[in-house]
Protein backbone atom coordinates (compact mmCIF):
# COMPACT_ATOMS: atom_id res chain seq x y z
CA UNK A 1 0.00 0.00 0.00
CA UNK A 2 1.44 3.35 -0.75
CA UNK A 3 2.12 5.80 1.52
CA UNK A 4 -0.37 8.81 1.42
CA UNK A 5 1.37 11.87 0.71
CA UNK A 6 -0.21 13.97 3.05
CA UNK A 7 0.17 11.62 6.59
CA UNK A 8 3.15 13.72 8.59
CA UNK A 9 5.83 12.03 9.33
CA UNK A 10 5.67 12.05 13.18
CA UNK A 11 9.32 11.67 13.56
CA UNK A 12 10.29 14.80 11.01
CA UNK A 13 7.92 16.67 12.96
CA UNK A 14 9.26 15.52 16.56
CA UNK A 15 12.43 17.35 15.44
CA UNK A 16 10.93 20.38 14.05
CA UNK A 17 8.91 20.68 17.50
CA UNK A 18 12.30 20.28 19.18
CA UNK A 19 14.08 23.13 17.30
CA UNK A 20 13.96 26.21 19.78
CA UNK A 21 11.79 29.60 18.88
CA UNK A 22 14.55 32.14 18.60
CA UNK A 23 13.15 35.54 18.99
CA UNK A 24 13.93 39.06 17.61
CA UNK A 25 13.12 39.90 21.48
CA UNK A 26 15.53 37.71 23.08
CA UNK A 27 18.25 39.51 25.02
CA UNK A 28 21.21 37.25 23.44
CA UNK A 29 19.77 38.11 19.85
CA UNK A 30 22.27 40.65 18.46
CA UNK A 31 21.15 41.42 14.90
CA UNK A 32 20.72 45.20 15.70
CA UNK A 33 24.18 45.72 16.30
CA UNK A 34 25.95 43.35 13.26
CA UNK A 35 27.18 45.35 10.40
CA UNK A 36 25.03 45.33 6.83
CA UNK A 37 26.73 45.38 3.41
CA UNK A 38 25.36 47.40 0.74
CA UNK A 39 26.06 47.46 -3.13
CA UNK A 40 23.98 49.78 -4.14
CA UNK A 41 27.10 52.33 -4.75
CA UNK A 42 28.60 49.69 -6.64
CA UNK A 43 31.24 51.34 -9.86
CA UNK A 44 33.35 50.11 -12.20
CA UNK A 45 36.21 53.10 -12.35
CA UNK A 46 37.33 52.70 -15.63
CA UNK A 47 40.62 53.02 -14.56
CA UNK A 48 41.03 50.84 -11.16
CA UNK A 49 39.29 47.93 -9.61
CA UNK A 50 37.47 44.94 -10.94
CA UNK A 51 33.50 44.09 -11.79
CA UNK A 52 32.43 40.79 -10.20
CA UNK A 53 32.85 38.80 -13.56
CA UNK A 54 36.48 39.77 -13.26
CA UNK A 55 37.03 37.68 -10.63
CA UNK A 56 36.63 33.72 -10.67
CA UNK A 57 34.93 31.39 -8.75
CA UNK A 58 37.18 30.72 -6.10
CA UNK A 59 37.69 34.35 -5.42
CA UNK A 60 33.89 35.46 -5.58
CA UNK A 61 33.42 32.35 -3.25
CA UNK A 62 35.86 33.64 -0.80
CA UNK A 63 34.57 37.44 -0.67
CA UNK A 64 30.96 36.06 0.08
CA UNK A 65 32.60 33.99 3.29
CA UNK A 66 34.18 36.71 4.38
CA UNK A 67 31.23 39.22 4.26
CA UNK A 68 29.24 36.10 5.62
CA UNK A 69 31.89 36.16 8.72
CA UNK A 70 32.03 39.96 8.77
CA UNK A 71 28.49 40.10 9.32
CA UNK A 72 28.41 38.73 12.50
CA UNK A 73 29.67 41.80 14.36
CA UNK A 74 29.55 45.28 14.24
CA UNK A 75 32.06 47.22 12.04
CA UNK A 76 33.63 48.67 15.37
CA UNK A 77 34.35 45.16 16.22
CA UNK A 78 36.46 44.77 12.45
CA UNK A 79 38.54 47.85 13.50
CA UNK A 80 40.45 46.76 16.32
CA UNK A 81 40.72 42.92 14.76
CA UNK A 82 44.00 42.38 12.74
CA UNK A 83 44.38 40.35 9.74
CA UNK A 84 48.26 39.48 10.21
CA UNK A 85 49.82 42.84 10.73
CA UNK A 86 46.28 44.65 9.31
CA UNK A 87 43.57 46.16 10.83
CA UNK A 88 40.65 44.30 9.17
CA UNK A 89 38.54 47.27 8.76
CA UNK A 90 40.34 51.05 8.58
CA UNK A 91 37.94 54.01 8.06
CA UNK A 92 40.26 56.75 6.10
CA UNK A 93 40.42 60.93 7.11
CA UNK A 94 40.25 61.56 3.96
CA UNK A 95 39.91 59.96 -0.18
CA UNK A 96 43.52 58.89 -0.60
CA UNK A 97 46.12 61.05 -3.12
CA UNK A 98 47.74 57.94 -3.91
CA UNK A 99 45.60 55.92 -5.56
CA UNK A 100 44.48 54.78 -8.97
CA UNK A 101 40.40 55.42 -8.32
CA UNK A 102 38.80 58.41 -8.65
CA UNK A 103 35.51 59.15 -6.34
CA UNK A 104 32.58 58.54 -8.29
CA UNK A 105 30.23 61.50 -8.31
CA UNK A 106 26.71 59.42 -7.19
CA UNK A 107 28.42 58.87 -3.70
CA UNK A 108 27.59 61.66 -1.14
CA UNK A 109 30.50 63.79 -0.20
CA UNK A 110 30.09 62.91 3.43
CA UNK A 111 30.96 59.51 2.89
CA UNK A 112 34.01 58.22 5.13
CA UNK A 113 36.20 56.06 3.30
CA UNK A 114 36.69 53.15 4.41
CA UNK A 115 37.87 49.44 3.36
CA UNK A 116 37.60 46.04 4.93
CA UNK A 117 41.21 43.65 3.82
CA UNK A 118 40.19 40.90 2.48
CA UNK A 119 43.71 39.05 2.21
CA UNK A 120 47.28 39.80 1.01
CA UNK A 121 46.63 42.83 -1.60
CA UNK A 122 43.07 42.24 -2.07
CA UNK A 123 40.82 44.97 -0.59
CA UNK A 124 36.90 45.61 -0.28
CA UNK A 125 36.09 49.80 -0.51
CA UNK A 126 33.29 51.86 0.01
CA UNK A 127 32.26 53.97 2.54
CA UNK A 128 30.30 54.49 5.92
CA UNK A 129 28.11 57.17 7.06
CA UNK A 130 29.62 59.90 9.56
CA UNK A 131 29.10 58.63 13.38
CA UNK A 132 27.15 62.28 13.81
CA UNK A 133 24.29 60.80 11.71
CA UNK A 134 23.59 58.14 14.30
CA UNK A 135 20.32 58.34 15.51
CA UNK A 136 19.52 61.35 12.73
CA UNK A 137 16.29 60.86 10.67
CA UNK A 138 16.50 61.72 6.47
CA UNK A 139 14.53 64.31 6.19
CA UNK A 140 12.36 62.74 3.54
CA UNK A 141 12.25 59.14 4.01
CA UNK A 142 11.77 59.63 7.69
CA UNK A 143 14.15 56.30 8.24
CA UNK A 144 17.15 56.27 10.42
CA UNK A 145 20.90 56.34 9.37
CA UNK A 146 22.64 53.55 9.46
CA UNK A 147 25.96 53.68 10.69
CA UNK A 148 26.89 50.30 10.76
CA UNK A 149 26.53 49.60 7.37
CA UNK A 150 29.38 49.55 4.80
CA UNK A 151 28.26 50.50 0.85
CA UNK A 152 30.92 48.77 -1.62
CA UNK A 153 31.60 51.14 -3.92
CA UNK A 154 34.96 49.13 -5.23
CA UNK A 155 36.51 45.54 -5.33
CA UNK A 156 40.45 46.58 -5.11
CA UNK A 157 42.20 43.04 -6.05
CA UNK A 158 45.58 44.74 -6.49
CA UNK A 159 45.69 47.29 -3.36
CA UNK A 160 45.37 50.26 -6.06
CA UNK A 161 43.20 52.30 -3.76
CA UNK A 162 45.28 53.00 -0.72
CA UNK A 163 48.95 52.84 -2.42
CA UNK A 164 51.96 52.93 -0.03
CA UNK A 165 54.20 55.13 -0.85
CA UNK A 166 57.72 53.91 -1.59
Amino acid sequence: MAKNKYNKNSRKQKYLNSLPTISLDDAENDITIRCKFNFSYFTLDPNAGENFNEWDQKELAKLLDKLKEFSKKPLSYWENEKAGKYPVFVKYDSFPINTDFQIPKHVPHQAVWSRFHLENKVRLIGFVIPHEYKNKRHPTTGEFFDVNTFYVVFLDKYHKFYKLLN
